[in-house]
């Protein structure tokens, strides 16, 4: 077998082609935007930094000295103190923030679920229309319902109650968009034919073959709902009177303003630190823990045909 000269040049004539010199340049690390991910990462990491090390530090050293370096270590005796200032209440708001979060997340997520599947996958009058009220319902922030759901439960007999802030959290109108989305790619209407045809319910189908399907959107609902109810400060400040029904949220905001009310309070600062890195540590966890559905979902409707 004979090779021509041009021949064997053609590959030297490829890598020295403007396409190949524009493809290996693209692949150049970007200074502006690593610039951007560092300041980034240091704008959201930053307080995270800045709470660990605080709450490590005596009331006086958390003034007396600098705020993202250590002093002497009084994390255990701040953890001592967190945990059984008020008769030990703030452990309660901790079983109240779980048990409010965990309820709402997970009727939130079966809800939308449930809602979603419908808009996708079932032809009824008024879909449309259903799914255009859920739009705009996305786009009317919490805090301008607050006052109407308070009158609302007032009127029911439930303020100062969990229901009162279970209840309003269990339906997400985006949760329910973004399963509607998600439902429609994911689940092919060959796989539910097929299931009608064996003789499946309605029910059936979705318990046996969409839920599988749907799990990566789904623990996405749980984890927003997770997140949002967790952090939820204005519904509870509402309706709850009752310390003892409190969130981590408000209960820390009563402490924080106990401390800033002078009159000798100051020793509430460390902990209401020390009560905030606890109470970040439950999400973190439960990220971690769900994260590896989140992203082998998203990486197989990435790479579906």
């Amino acid at each position: 077998m004979t090779v021509s000269v041009s021949d064997a040049l053609v590959p030297e004539a490829v890598a020295r082609s403007p396409r190949r010199r524009t493809v290996a340049r693209h692949r150049r690390p970007s200074t502006v935007l690593t610039v951007m991910v560092w300041v980034s990462l240091a704008y959201f990491l930053l307080p995270i930094v800045w709470l660990v090390i605080t709450s490590t530090k005596s009331n006086a050293d958390i003034f007396n000295s600098f705020g993202l370096w250590f002093s002497r270590f009084s994390l255990f005796d701040n953890l001592q103190q967190t945990f059984t200032q008020d008769h030990g209440v703030f452990g309660q708001w901790l079983l109240n923030t779980l048990m409010y979060s965990v309820g709402s997340a997970v009727g939130a997520a079966i809800f939308a679920t449930a809602a979603g599947f419908a808009l996708a996958k079932y032809r009824f009058v008024g879909r449309r229309l259903i799914f255009s009220v859920i739009l705009g319902a996305i786009m009317v922030p919490g805090t301008a319902l607050a006052i109407p759901t308070y009158l609302l439960f007032s009127a029911l007999g439930l303020t100062d109650t969990p229901l009162a802030i279970v209840l309003p959290s269990l339906i997400s109108p985006f949760g329910v968009y973004l399963m509607r989305v998600y439902a429609a790619e994911a689940v092919d209407d060959g796989l539910l034919e097929a299931a009608r045809i064996d003789g499946a319910g309605e029910f059936r189908i979705l318990y046996s073959i969409a839920l599988r399907l749907l799990a990566p959107g789904i623990v996405t609902v749980l984890l927003f709902t997770l997140v949002d109810t967790w952090n939820n400060y204005f519904l509870p400040l509402i309706m709850l009177n009752n310390p003892a029904l409190f969130p981590v949220t408000v209960g820390l905001t009563q402490w924080q303003s106990r401390a800033s009310g002078g009159g000798g309070a100051q020793v509430m600062f460390s902990s209401v630190i020390t009560g905030s890195l606890v109470s970040v540590l439950p999400l973190i966890v439960a990220f971690l823990f769900l994260q590896r559905y989140w992203q082998s979902g998203l990486g197989t409707g990435g790479v579906k045909g």
